[in-house]
């Protein structure tokens, strides 16, 4: 049958879920069998998505399709493309925070991150009046907003990043140039069979992959720490971020005290075992600083606990007293140091007000911190799913 490999792929994909090594808990397991709903539909769609011919942008991931501690504050977008061919992208500039782009040599595996052989947002290009803009990408030209494509590019990856959640989004499209009056030859047998058979080498990448990617930036790090601010492991040249992971018992609650940076966007996640973020859009598991409360002092402080502590800053753990934390900044326009990120401090839940200096200040109502979950509900419904 056509779709053998695919079957075989997912079985065996199955099989790592169920060896993964953090998984102690029922709950741990059945989370692991959502992930791996989310990576076989995202798996399909990027493989039927999967020509550098006649590309077009696809979400990378999202609500139904997380991997790589996705986060919530972005919408993430990948064409697929060749080294020896030009390629124009055109587009409306939204209001977000920032819109980057990334070429890609290679893919993400087990062993090695992709190579990135061109990084920059859209204070690289010029931008008309009205949103509009032209981008090319090709061979060496020294015409305007266009960037060599080096060799071996393989992806072209564009991030469009929110620290108000109510911002407007951009639009974008994908051609091949010279293509114009072509279209993709009609599906056959053969070709099929090979979309099923690299969807199946999708997915196991992806799972091997994101198991194995906290080993190298976070869990060889102490547990309720996190680094100081750093470039972001691939190539992404605007991004600073500062990782760790967490474990809380549920009568304790770790403080995380960060300046508001001068960066157009700063945000903070949390993720769980699995390397994906924690449910965004029904819970307060993350948090920009346009949307964080901000002391008088210029510092946000940030309560991660499972227990409700009341306070406007609550990043809600949703039952996993283990996982994943990172800070992020953006659109950055100089080199960050220890001082612009955070410290720390795991303390007994009941003693969260005198660890708090504007404690008073930072008390919410269930009732407002309600109206804040749907806030998010909504926003995620107009950027995300609509």
């Amino acid at each position: 049958m056509l779709t053998d490999s695919l079957a075989e792929a997912i079985a065996a994909a199955e099989k790592i879920i169920e060896d993964a090594p953090h998984i102690r808990t029922e709950q741990d397991l059945l989370e692991g069998y959502d992930y791996l709903a989310g990576s076989i539909r995202a798996s399909i769609q990027m493989a039927w998505a999967y020509d550098k011919d006649f590309p077009f942008f696809a979400s990378s991931t999202g609500p139904y399709t997380k991997m790589g501690l996705d986060n919530p504050d972005t919408l993430y977008f990948h064409a697929n493309i060749r080294d020896d061919a030009e390629y124009i992208v055109r587009g409306t500039r939204g209001n977000t925070t920032d819109l980057s782009f990334q070429i890609l040599k290679g893919d993400y595996s087990p062993v090695d991150v992709p190579d990135s052989l061109t990084a920059f947002d859209d204070r690289s290009i010029d931008i008309a009046d009205d949103g509009s803009f032209e981008v090319h990408f090709g061979r060496p030209s020294d015409l305007p907003n266009h960037f060599t494509l080096g060799e071996g590019s393989s992806m072209l990856v564009v991030r469009e990043v929110y620290n108000d959640w109510s911002a407007t989004r951009g639009t974008l499209t994908i051609h091949r140039a010279g293509t114009s009056g072509e279209s993709p030859a009609s599906p056959t047998k053969e070709s099929v069979a090979k979309r099923y058979s690299i969807a199946g080498k999708m997915l196991l990448g992806r799972i091997h992959t994101f198991l194995q990617f906290p080993q190298w930036f976070y869990l060889n790090l102490d547990v309720n720490t996190l680094t100081e601010p750093r470039l972001t492991p691939g190539g992404l040249s605007t991004q600073y971020s500062s990782a760790g992971h967490y474990e809380l018992r549920e009568d304790q609650a770790m403080i995380i005290t960060v300046p508001v940076s001068d960066a157009p966007y700063q945000g903070f996640q949390l993720g769980s075992m699995w390397y994906i973020s924690l449910d965004y859009i029904h819970h307060q598991t993350s948090l920009t600083a346009e949307q964080a409360q901000t002391d008088p002092d210029g510092y946000i402080r940030l309560v991660v606990s499972e227990r409700n502590p009341q306070v406007t800053n609550w990043i809600e753990t949703t039952g996993h007293a283990r996982g994943y934390a990172q800070f992020r900044w953006q659109r950055v326009s100089r080199e960050m140091t220890p001082a612009d990120g955070p410290t720390v401090e795991v303390v007994d839940f009941d003693d969260i007000y005198s660890h708090l200096p504007h404690y008073d200040a930072n008390k919410i109502s269930p009732a407002d911190f309600a109206l804040r979950i749907a806030a998010r509900r909504d926003a995620v419904g107009r950027r995300m799913l609509g």
